[in-house]
């Protein structure tokens, strides 16, 4: 198996790289998505994101190093356009020689010429025409578009196959779909729908190697389709969280932070985001920030990644 699966999906070619199976792993911060988990997901032929956002430039050129050591496939990274340090980390990231830079939560139009001056595919998440048409304009390799049931930072209130089918007649490059993505099925649908590649986040999220505590991975099971509720994140946008005591104290009202390590361009201070993450991360599920997709509550149970995309081999194969 682990020249990666052969799938009966189109591959994805973002840039000079081209993934045999036509699936990126969300970055998931804070250091949900590092190193391990991005090799294992390049190794079946997929792309493999390590979340840059909440890490110092020495700890991401430590897991990028780690990813390459482990994998020969594509290793990328994402990246906040909100945090304080985006722009140091993505030239970190391209020193490295990282295969791309994907960036949400906030539009950056100062990304694309970094990526030109050494040749690595920028890749933007929008939720709307008008964002996907600037990017392709600014140089954008692809686009991930993102519906409302993404996990973390939403850009937007709609049902991504919603807004798939005007995006993809908007632009000629490769649009990459997310929120909501879990089995065969939808992988199918959505290749049906026009798109060229999906981004799975909360599937990776529960599985072996993603890098957060085991308290957090069973937290995620146990969790029931009206646990998954909306928060106003600091950042300034809206985020997808399973319901815990610390969801219902910010959904009441400002948990101002008592130290700020000033990590974003622009915060509210209604409560402090990285912190609130790195708990969960931790396995603290009472007073971390769960964020996640929708359809969490569809997976039933933690797999490695390798039986990840056999299951969802298996799907497409019965489709």
């Amino acid at each position: 198996m682990n020249g990666g699966v052969d799938l009966k999906l189109p591959e994805l070619k973002i840039g000079t790289k081209i993934a045999k199976v036509p699936i990126m792993q969300g970055g998931m911060a804070i250091r949900l998505s590092t190193g391990a988990l991005a090799a294992a997901v390049a190794n079946q032929g997929g792309i493999g994101l390590i979340a840059a956002s909440g890490m110092s430039p020495e700890e991401l050129r430590y897991e990028i190093r780690m990813a390459r050591a482990f994998s020969k496939g594509i290793i990328g990274i994402n990246i906040m356009f909100a945090a304080k340090k985006f722009a140091e980390m993505v030239n970190t990231a391209i020193d490295e020689g990282i295969d791309l830079v994907v960036a949400g939560a906030g539009f950056s139009r100062d990304i694309f010429a970094l990526g030109k001056e050494s040749g690595t595919p920028v890749v933007p998440i929008v939720s709307s025409v008008k964002l996907a048409k600037i990017s392709q304009r600014l140089g954008a390799a692809a686009i991930v578009v993102e519906g409302k049931e993404a996990g973390g930072h939403l850009g937007t209130d709609q049902s991504i196959k919603d807004i798939i089918p005007d995006i993809v007649a908007a632009v000629d490059i490769p649009v990459i779909a997310a929120g909501g993505v879990l089995h065969g099925q939808d992988i199918a649908d959505l290749i049906n729908m026009g798109v060229s590649g999906v981004q799975m986040g909360s599937r990776f999220a529960a599985s072996a190697e993603a890098n957060s505590a085991p308290a957090l991975k069973e937290f995620y099971l146990k969790a029931k389709p009206e646990d998954v509720v909306v928060i106003h994140s600091p950042v300034g946008l809206p985020g997808r969280a399973v319901r815990n005591p610390w969801a219902e104290r910010i959904i009441e009202g400002p948990v101002p932070p008592t130290r700020c390590d000033n990590c974003l361009k622009a915060c509210k201070h209604n409560f402090c985001i990285i912190r609130a993450l790195s708990r969960a991360q931790q396995g603290d599920v009472e007073t971390g920030l769960v964020f996640t997709g929708e359809y969490l509550p569809t997976i039933e149970k933690i797999l490695t990644v390798e039986e990840i995309f056999q299951q969802i081999e298996a799907e497409v194969a019965a489709i």
